[in-house]
């Protein structure tokens, strides 16, 4: 059994994390914390979240001394706040945890991405170094070495799944940069509701224009330049990405089709539609991404749909875990 924490417990990912890590047969969950000054901080998990009453009563401890509460513990989930798991990630690796960080602290290698669209400069250059981007069903074989796996964010895992076998496979003409329009549910910005994300308050509406920060991190993992552009939809949560692309002359819809069927063929938590495209509906409260395309002469629409708070999450994250240690992939999750 795993002696298991979960850092940032009170949030959205953080209950999805609890509730996995709760029923998975190898796990034993033995803490949920969250940051010594949280106002949730000593409260019980399940009075924040009544639909685990009577299943996970646990207490949401402070955050202290790290160096303590590492001790004995095997694996630890960081459901936290960018910088927060920059500082804290070096400390549980040091106490030889096996960290998985559903933060951003640690995705991407460039360390200016960190000072111009997380506001902060990157310290822990060697532990991002040796980081292995989680993108599970691509990176497989790294996370079965990894101390430190940084789970990619809920928008580069739909885009980078919808086009990474098209790209590997270069079927698409790169000199017409990939536009991904993908809309968010309102889970996405968290629990601590503002004016911007209130649910009463939202309209669909784009944001983050070319400054997002998730354009970086898809940029460097697929290795081209795309269009990124996310909104924020009404709705609790999940994510539709549409993707147009530009074919290079005589691919065919076959060839598109063969490409994705190779790299998923045997990836449980990829479902790939033959025809037709996938609604948002279809993976809500499931661990999934959905795929499908249509083709017009050269022009390609990718429609790409996952549950923000699992596959784009804590389901990747368990999916990860369940890598790293042997388990069967789909462990907890199913």
């Amino acid at each position: 059994m795993l002696n298991t924490l979960v850092v940032g417990a009170s949030g959205y990912t953080g209950a999805e994390l609890a509730a996995y890590l709760h029923r998975h047969p190898h796990t034993n969950l033995i803490g949920l914390m969250v940051s010594a000054q949280s106002v949730d901080a000593d409260k019980c998990f399940s009075d924040l979240h009544p639909q685990y009453k009577g299943i996970i009563d646990l207490p949401l401890q402070p955050l202290t001394d790290i160096t303590d509460v590492a001790k004995g513990v095997d694996v630890v989930f960081l459901a936290t706040a960018h910088e927060v798991s920059h500082d804290i990630v070096p400390v549980f690796l040091a106490a030889g945890c096996i960290v998985f960080d559903l933060s951003g602290a640690y995705r991407v290698q460039n360390t200016q991405i960190y000072q111009q669209y997380y506001g902060f400069k990157h310290k822990h250059i060697q532990w991002l170094e040796q980081a292995v981007y989680g993108l599970a069903e691509w990176q497989a074989e790294k996370v079965k070495q990894a101390q430190l796996i940084a789970i990619p964010g809920c928008y580069p895992t739909v885009s980078q799944l919808s086009l990474k076998p098209l790209l590997e496979n270069g079927l698409l003409d790169t000199n017409y940069w990939p536009v991904i329009n993908a809309t968010s549910g309102v889970s996405g910005a968290g629990r601590k509701a503002t004016m911007t994300n209130s649910f009463c308050e939202v309209s669909l509406q784009p944001y983050g224009i070319f400054t997002h920060r998730h354009q970086p991190e898809i940029e460097e993992h697929l290795g081209t330049r795309v269009i990124f552009t996310p909104h924020l939809g009404n709705f609790v949560r999940g994510i539709l990405a549409t993707i147009t692309c530009k074919l290079k002359p005589g691919v065919t819809s076959g060839q598109i089709n063969e490409a994705y069927q190779q790299a998923y063929k045997d990836k449980p938590l990829v479902r790939l539609y033959s025809k037709g495209v996938p609604a948002l509906k279809s993976v809500v409260g499931l661990p999934f991404c959905d795929i499908g395309f249509v083709v017009q002469g050269d022009h390609l629409v990718i429609v790409g749909t996952e549950d923000n708070l699992l596959k784009g999450a804590s389901a990747q994250a368990v999916q990860c875990m369940n890598i790293r240690f042997g388990f069967e992939e789909t462990q907890a999750l199913l």
